[in-house]
């Protein structure tokens, strides 16, 4: 995640006042990743994509700012959810894990975003793409697809270690077996499932064209993970014929640090 206070693309975010959000619960996600839900004053709708901007300060005024993708859509009002793996030597992420508490007051801005949102009124069909914590921002659209556009045909490949990496699994199973027109394919890097029989590598070119033809055609575009990760999947879009203005990217690690 962005480690200033630039926003992901760049660009300075707008002038966003700082609010004291509540922890109202945390969820344990995986063995390195929570999701922790804020109740806020001061909440704004938004568009799935976007991120708020958490900051900490110290007893002695030392102060670390990062970014985090909304991971719940819209349609949740009053509060975020924000999803953090814990990182060794991070300053943010160690501090949500080791000490934040339902309860705890935490100071964030936002909603901030730039080209790469969606909502259902963009329509689709809808390819999204995803690499290990890539998928927060892409979980937004999915739930916000679920509740209110659930018409547009949408294929997710979302990329992980191992099964026990793979954040929000049982949701993505409920959702893969509502039969409302989303498919989710899986690729394991490091360790299948037993009597795994699907992906089991990197996201390449032959991969993505694979699930380019379940689809059948791509309106809209959103990858989103490491940087090699994302050059690969976009470039292997424009080889199977998706124009690079229906392509939307975003490029960052861990989830936060």
């Amino acid at each position: 995640m962005q480690d200033s206070d630039l926003t992901r693309d760049g660009s300075q975010p707008p002038q966003l006042a700082w609010q004291i959000a509540t922890v109202e619960s945390i969820t344990i996600e995986t063995y390195r990743v929570k999701t922790f839900r804020l109740r806020l004053p001061a909440w704004e709708t938004f568009r799935p994509g976007m991120h708020y901007d958490v900051r900490l300060t110290a007893p002695d005024g030392y102060q670390a700012q990062r970014s985090y993708s909304i991971a719940n859509g819209p349609e949740t009002r009053n509060v975020i959810d924000l999803t953090v793996e814990t990182i060794d030597g991070g300053e943010v992420s160690p501090y949500f894990h080791d000490v934040v508490i339902v309860g705890d007051r935490v100071e964030i801005r936002g909603p901030i975003g730039g080209p790469f949102t969606w909502d259902g009124s963009l329509g689709g069909p809808l390819l999204l793409v995803g690499g290990g914590s890539g998928i927060v921002p892409l979980m937004s659209m999915l739930r916000h697809r679920d509740s209110t556009a659930r018409q547009v045909q949408t294929l997710f490949l979302y990329s992980s270690r191992s099964p026990e990496d793979v954040i929000y699994s049982d949701e993505l199973d409920t959702l893969a077996e509502a039969g409302n027109g989303l498919q989710i394919a899986h690729t394991f890097t490091r360790k299948t499932p037993d009597g795994w029989d699907g992906f089991a590598r990197r996201v390449d070119v032959e991969m993505i064209s694979e699930v380019f033809d379940r689809l059948g055609a791509v309106g809209r575009a959103f990858i989103c993970g490491p940087e090699g990760f994302v050059e690969t999947a976009a470039n292997a879009l424009v080889d199977a014929g998706v124009t690079s203005e229906r392509i939307r990217t975003e490029r960052f690690g861990p989830i936060g640090t």
